[in-house]
């Protein structure tokens, strides 16, 4: 069996559906985690492929890119798709996550940045807002056309727990409220009961996204 390092910071984020499908598939791995602030980035960031995490190194073969390395691991595992087409809709409903998430940083650098309170909402109601509500109406609209409850197909694929992940990480910050949402609600709710999964959700660090 390869020997399997995750290398990211210690949040849940970009790196959490790569740490999910491990448990679910039952496959140990190292969970290398560090702090922002402590150093540790500014050592590791020259020796990452384009200078970013996470990274997967699979017997030391590097692979960078959170939606690369998720597709990589589901593939591996047996969550990518059951045909062709299944997951070619897997990886269109990710990079939707990822238009998303395009223009949804536009309003958390808004933020880091330390802009005036004025900026930020301005940001938040012409960019994130719109956003996420885009985002939201095509993952509903397709759990209202799924049979089987899953974004995909009759069973869980990856695009399942990235879309879930990113449930979690808006509701930390206030931009997800699964009572109004109940079909978004419902996906994660089918999503973390499933056992390996719950076990691991569980127990994980609580981290703020």
């Amino acid at each position: 069996m390869p020997t399997y390092k995750l290398s990211y910071f210690d949040v849940r984020a970009y790196a959490e559906p790569a740490r999910i499908l491990f448990h679910l598939a039952g496959v140990p791995f190292d969970d290398h985690r560090f702090p922002h602030g402590d150093g540790t980035w500014e050592k590791l960031k020259d020796k990452t492929p384009f200078g970013q995490v996470p990274v997967l190194y699979v017997d030391g073969f590097e692979i960078p890119q959170s939606a690369a390395i998720i597709r990589y691991l589901a593939n591996k595992f047996g969550y990518a798709g059951k045909t062709p087409e299944e997951q070619a809709w897997a990886d269109a409903i990710v990079d939707q996550f990822k238009d998303f998430m395009s223009l949804f940083r536009e309003f958390k650098l808004a933020q880091k940045a330390g802009k005036s309170d004025v900026e930020i909402a301005k940001v938040a109601s012409e960019v994130a807002i719109p956003a996420r509500d885009s985002y939201f109406e095509i993952i509903t609209n397709l759990l209202e056309k799924s049979k089987s409850g899953f974004l995909v197909g009759d069973g869980l694929t990856f695009a399942d727990i990235v879309v879930v992940e990113s449930l979690t990480n808006l509701e930390k910050v206030h931009f997800f409220d699964a009572s109004e949402h109940p079909k978004l609600a419902a996906l994660r709710e089918k999503i973390y009961a499933i056992p390996a999964i719950k076990s691991w959700v569980d127990i994980r660090p609580d981290t703020i996204y």
